[in-house]
């Protein structure tokens, strides 16, 4: 991994301080507003910082959008407001060759996903507007010896506060619940066929039902230890579930597919387990993304 000097000269902000204070013709609250101004400017350029030297939990706001070819950020303590956090990391092993810049998204697609959910597991308690983003190598970089990525949740729109660092203080009961949750939404939409419809790739949808439904039995089998009534209703609620989508799974045809999938689908809507979630003490918000899905 290459580390680039960030470009920052902390020692120009300080010159311009000590300038601004020996002018004495300056009315006084605007040689005050410029003297804040300055030590801002001069706290922002001293916070600045290599993307290729960031860490796992290091809070941050990009040097320009979020999105592009970024060399630099600004480092701030999580308690301040900031727009991203960087959730995970690690290094891509495909060989001497640069995977081009498809190959290497597509690769930390895979992995950050991954990462977010050993840091952050519970979604629905992100910020209102953070997504998944990631700093990858460039081809240039790459040359060098890049191979590091940065996995990271950020918002394009309003700024956040507190780190989103959830997983250390998880009860049992709560991870236990996440893993299986977690786990049926990846086998949705990991195994989501190309093909809009299931006429075009049946079986394709056979196959993602499969492994909704194999996700759905280890979830209820995790239910199982979870004490609580919501707990035994969507207990019920996803056994159910589970034998829907393993009907679909097996279908002889598109028309026997539809009928099976309409009430699998509809089986696993989050909104079933916001009780659930109340109950244990995590979020019950559900995100707008997925609550566009359902109502969709």
């Amino acid at each position: 991994m290459t580390a680039r000097a960030p470009y920052r000269s902390s020692s120009r902000g300080i010159a311009a301080v000590a300038a601004l204070l020996a002018i004495g013709a300056v009315g006084c609250s605007e040689v005050s507003d410029a003297v804040d101004s300055a030590k801002d400017g001069a706290k922002k350029v001293a916070r600045q910082r290599s993307v290729f030297s960031l860490d796992i939990g290091d809070c941050y706001n990009p040097s320009g959008k979020a999105e592009g070819t970024a060399y630099t950020v600004e480092i701030v303590p999580c308690e301040e407001a900031h727009e991203g956090q960087v959730i995970g990391e690690f290094a891509m092993d495909e060989g001497p060759e640069y995977p081009g810049d498809d190959g290497v998204t597509t690769i930390a697609d895979g992995r950050c996903p991954v990462e977010a959910q050993k840091y952050a597991p519970d979604t629905w308690a992100l910020p209102k507007g953070v997504a998944l983003f990631y700093y990858t190598p460039t081809k240039e970089s790459w040359a060098t010896g890049d191979r590091a990525v940065s996995c990271t949740y950020t918002s394009e729109a309003d700024r956040f506060s507190g780190t989103l660092h959830t997983a250390k203080s998880l009860k049992p009961e709560q991870k236990t619940y996440l893993d299986g949750s977690n786990a049926v939404y990846e086998a949705l939409w990991a195994n989501q066929p190309l093909k809009e419809t299931v006429d075009e790739d049946l079986p394709g949808y056979k196959k993602q039902a499969k492994a909704v439904a194999s996700a759905l039995d280890t979830h209820v089998k995790g239910l199982d230890g979870i004490e609580g009534t919501e707990a035994g209703k969507l207990r019920t609620t996803l056994t159910k579930a589970a034998g829907d989508w393993d009907k679909a799974a097996s279908a002889g045809d598109a028309d026997a597919f539809y009928i099976a999938y309409d009430s699998a689908f509809t089986g696993i809507d989050p909104n079933k387990s916001v009780a659930t979630r109340k109950e244990l003490g995590l979020a019950t918000t559900v995100p707008a993304d997925e609550a566009e899905v359902w109502a969709g």
